[in-house]
Parts: structure tokens; C-alpha cells; sequence
């Protein structure tokens, strides 16, 4: 959620970032109800201040025998006063809340404007693979090494979900470890959260009210959500601290969760994003850093390189894409993707999104930590990074580490999970 003195104090500016999202936005509404809200609170406050000053009144005149009817009556009327008072606040406030909630964050400054024909790459790793033979594409290659199940995989679930076997489960469960074991020894706490979460979660990460159809929802007696399935263990980890007061010198927290995560995907698949690019269900490794607002921007560098790290690790051909404001989360101000190299697609597909949603979160889940030197409560920054997400891996290690008798080379990191240094071709 956006601050909202700073829309009262920065309007133009607020406007002119939001822009570069794609966003025409007049606040007008916004600050007129703001500014009605504000003359509530303080003609509440002086109801309040002249109700207590006659309460005191009361007991003094009693003792000196003087009626205190009139007084009592003066009460009376005022404490009505103060009721409808914070009637209309409270209205005023729901009302300016909703419009808050719809927002956005703001870009930062360096983030170009526009879509996502702005994204920028910044730097590449590698060189895409160079096959002397005709490659297999990573579907072909799963079937032909018995390590993903479709056809099983839809009979279970429907479309948009596969089933790991054999070595493909292996594979997919290495990754796994590998991810959780660097992230360990960088001295991050491993955490295991539900993957059933309460509508507030989903608030407080900022994808409801607005993105609320992209979920599963679970439906409680009466008809209405009560729950829904965590898209990704961020929108878990954020909700760790929400409503508590953090200390300074405690922060950073870094924390990092697995979860098999789930999505609605709706919409037409492309052919070209068949087998395990696209899916309803997918695993992730998920970073998460809470920091003061003077260190996040080092923080999200920290989670870039952690992430790209892992990449490289497996010896994969990839490149790392700061986003444009137009294709960043509604939640974040700031996107850097690291994309892996999908031969057969011929184009380079996320593995990692790493942001940095600066207190955009910790408003909507009042998450603070309170200044030593000033002794006052301040919005923590919020940061999170896919570290990483398996099923795009998935098919690039197959397909980038194919070999012309059908085999496949594992990656070094992986080898001690696999107990083998190739995956060979299986007999149907």
C-alpha cells in the first residue's frame, strides 16, 4: 500500500511514477476524501478533549455541592457527537483505504517505463549450446528417458499437470536440495510454511483484492473463501512478522521456504510452452529478506547474486533482465529477472524473479521495526527472490545438456543426490 502523506505531499511525482506503469491516475477523489478524513479526526479529537475536560469537571462540582445535571446532559449529547464522528471516519477511511489498496507501487527510479519490450538484459552467462546433431526438445527427452508422465499426469489432475518418475524425480528433488543446502550455508533460517493460507495473507503480499482470481480459493460453508493455495511461498514468508515490531538489530531477516506452488494460469497455452513450462502446479525455493529501508537495495543485490549463483552452479547458459515498470508485480517497485536459455523455444525464460517491494507490503501487514536512535516504529522493506523455481530448469538442463545418443549429463552439483553422473535412455 502507498503511503499516503506521500500522495498528499508528492502528488505529481506519485502520478508521473505511476505512469511509467502504463497508469493514469487522478487523485482527486482520493486526496478530497483524505482531506474530509483529516478534519473527522480532528473534530473528533476536540469532542474528545471537551468530554474529558467536563468529566473532570463533574466529580469537583459534586463535592462542592453544585448540580451537575446540565453537565451530565452536556456529556450526554457529546459522546452522541463522538459516535457519529467515528461513524463517518470510520466510512471516510474504508473508502480511502479501497481506492489505496487498488494502487500500485511505485517504480524505482531507475526502472525504465513501459512493457516488457523495455525490459533491459544486463549481462549473460555462457554461450547458448551448439549441437552437432539434430537436439530433442525437453518433452521428447523426458519421454525418451522415462522421467515425466503426462498422459498420467492429466488422468490425476487435468491439464496443466505432469507427474516426475524414476530419475525425473530424482532429478527434480536434487535441485531441491542443492538449493536448500547453498541457501543453508549462507546463514538463511529454512522454513516450511503452510500451504493453505488465509485471505489476509494474500492482502498483505498485495495480489487481493485485485489478483484474487489468479489463486485457488477454498470455499468454506457458507459459500465464501476462506482460504486459498499459496501461488508461492512468498506470499507465506511476508505474512511471517505481519503486525509485529521487529528490532533494529535484528534485521536482517533472511529466511528461505520450499513449497510446491500453485497457480490458476488462465488462459490459452502456447504450443511452443508444452510439457513443463507453463503448469497449475509447480516447486520453488523461495528467498525472503526483511531489512531497513537504507539496505534493501543492497539486499536485492545480494538475492541477484544468490540466485544467478545457483544458475551458474548448474553450468546453465543464462542471462539476467532488469524489468521495465509495466511488467513488474503490482507489489514491486523494483524486478531483476535471471532467465535460462530453452533451446527448442529459442528464447530465454524465467528462473527467477528478485525483487524489492520496499515498505509497498509491510503497510498492508503493519510490519515495523523500532529506530534505536529515535526510538520511534518504522515500515520495514520487504524482499524476495525465486531461488530457484524447478520447472523451467527442468527443461533446460535436459535440453542444454542433451547428448547425441539421447543421454543426458547431470549437473556437477547434482551428482551426489543422483547417485550418477549421466541420465541414459530407458527401454518402454
Amino acid at each position: 500500500m502507498l503511503d499516503i502523506n506521500l500522495i498528499r505531499q508528492k502528488t505529481e511525482y506519485v502520478a508521473n511514477a505511476l505512469r511509467k506503469r502504463g497508469i493514469e491516475t487522478d487523485f482527486s477523489d482520493l486526496l478530497y476524501i483524505d482531506k474530509q478524513r483529516r478534519e473527522k479526526i480532528l473534530q473528533g479529537d476536540k469532542l474528545k478533549a471537551f468530554r474529558n475536560k467536563v468529566s473532570s469537571e463533574i466529580p469537583r462540582l459534586k463535592k462542592s455541592g453544585q448540580d451537575v445535571s446540565a453537565k451530565l446532559t452536556e456529556m450526554k449529547n457529546t459522546s452522541e457527537q463522538i459516535k457519529r464522528v467515528d461513524e463517518e471516519l470510520n466510512k471516510l477511511t474504508s473508502k480511502l483505504n479501497k481506492i489505496l489498496v487498488e494502487l500500485p507501487n511505485i517504480p524505482a527510479d531507475d526502472v525504465p517505463p513501459g512493457g516488457k519490450e523495455n525490459n533491459r538484459v544486463l549481462r549473460t552467462y555462457g554461450d547458448k549450446p551448439v549441437f552437432e546433431f539434430k537436439p530433442h526438445n525437453h518433452v521428447e527427452l523426458v519421454t525418451k528417458l522415462g522421467l515425466v508422465d503426462y498422459t498420467r499426469g492429466v488422468k490425476m489432475g487435468g491439464n496443466g499437470f505432469w507427474l516426475y518418475k524414476g530419475k525425473g524425480a530424482q532429478l527434480e528433488w536434487a535441485l531441491i536440495n542443492y538449493f536448500i543446502e547453498e541457501h543453508t550455508k549462507d546463514g538463511y533460517e529454512f522454513v516450511l510454511p503452510p500451504h493453505l493460507l488465509i485471505n489476509k495473507c494474500g492482502y498483505t503480499a498485495g495480489q487481493f483484492p485485485k489478483f484474487s482470481d489468479d489463486v485457488f480459493h477454498i470455499e468454506g460453508e457458507d459459500g465464501e473463501s476462506t482460504h486459498f493455495l499459496l501461488p508461492t511461498s512468498e506470499t507465506a514468508l511476508i505474512n511471517f512478522h505481519s503486525n509485529e515490531v521487529l528490532k533494529e538489530d535484528k534485521l536482517p531477516k533472511k529466511y528461505f521456504a520450499y513449497t510446491p506452488c500453485y497457480r490458476r494460469e488462465a488462459g490459452s497455452y502456447r504450443a511452443a510452452e508444452r510439457g513443463m513450462i507453463r503448469g497449475h502446479q509447480f516447486n520453488k525455493v523461495e528467498m525472503f529478506q526483511f531489512t531497513t529501508p537504507e539496505t534493501s537495495e543492497t539486499a536485492l543485490e545480494e538475492l541477484v547474486g544468490k540466485a544467478e549463483r545457483l544458475v551458474k552452479g548448474l553450468g546453465l547458459h543464462h542471462q539476467v533482465s532488469a524489468l521495465a515498470a509495466g511488467d513488474c508485480s503490482a507489489s514491486m517497485s523494483k524486478t531483476l529477472d535471471i532467465e535460462v536459455w530453452i533451446p527448442s523455444m529459442n528464447e530465454y525464460k524465467e528462473v527467477s524473479s528478485a525483487s524489492n517491494a520496499l515498505d509497498y507490503q509491510a503497510r498492508r501487514g503493519n510490519i515495523k521495526f523500532k529506530r534505536r536512535k529515535t526510538g520511534k516504529n518504522e515500515f520495514i522493506h520487504s524482499l524476495n527472490a525465486s531461488g530457484l523455481a524447478t520447472s523451467r530448469l527442468f527443461p533446460a538442463i535436459l535440453e542444454q545438456f542433451q547428448q547425441k545418443n539421447g543421454s543426458v549429463v547431470v549437473p556437477e552439483p547434482l551428482r551426489k543426490y543422483m547417485g550418477t553422473d549421466v541420465i541414459e535412455p530407458v527401454e518402454n
